[in-house]
């Protein structure tokens, strides 16, 4: 089961760069590429969501990997 625990983890780190790259490369550019009005969503998805959802996936991963959950 901690072997499956650690691969899961390895998934949920990758799952946290991809999440940040879809939401910068995907959403945030063509955002900031129209300009007007869509600069407000594209603000918040480069800078507020990009980071907080990469992070907290990639710590939860992290953690995984390490064994902190070991012992649940």
């Amino acid at each position: 089961m901690n072997a499956l625990k650690k691969i899961l983890g390895l998934i949920w780190i990758a799952l946290g760069v991809s999440a940040g790259i879809y939401l910068i490369y995907f959403q945030a550019v063509p955002l900031f590429e129209k300009g007007g009005n869509d600069l407000v969503p594209a603000i918040i998805y480069t800078f507020v969501l990009a980071p907080l959802i990469s992070i907290g996936m990639s710590v939860f991963g992290y953690y995984s990997v390490t064994g902190e959950f070991d012992n649940v």
